[in-house]
């Protein structure tokens, strides 16, 4: 197999992931609202809001990662995938919830390590 086509996978696969995660948070999942509790945001408008915005980001991320993946998109989607599947052990589900969710931070992480871990900060944005 190629190169190209296994950045295409990886493209595809992240873009699904951010793109099907976005417009759940965009539409406001009750339980993710609840989540906020969690961190001393009890006012469900203000996590709606919240979740409104973080699904901008996740949509326009997968959209991103489909026209040309930018690493430094690409290594926030790793972040905001690990802390998104950290997070459920923090609202208290069981482990294997986290452990489900691995995909969610590794996909991108190896789009990344494909495209080429950047050698300067301006490599960043290419």
């Amino acid at each position: 197999m190629n190169t190209k086509l296994i950045k295409w996978v990886l493209r595809i696969a992240v873009a699904g992931e951010f793109f099907g995660h976005g417009i759940l948070a965009l539409q406001g999942k009750k339980a993710w609202v609840d989540w906020f509790a969690t961190f001393g945001i009890s006012d469900p408008t203000l996590a709606i809001k919240i979740l409104f915005l973080i699904g901008l980001i996740d949509t326009t991320l997968a959209i991103i990662v489909l026209i040309k993946p930018i690493r430094l998109a690409l290594l926030w989607m790793t972040f905001w995938g690990f802390w998104t599947a950290l997070l459920r052990l923090i609202v208290g589900e069981p482990i294997w919830d986290f452990v489900e969710r691995w995909t969610n931070w590794g996909a991108p992480l190896a789009l990344l390590l494909i495209i080429g871990w950047p050698k300067n900060w301006k490599d960043w944005f290419r």
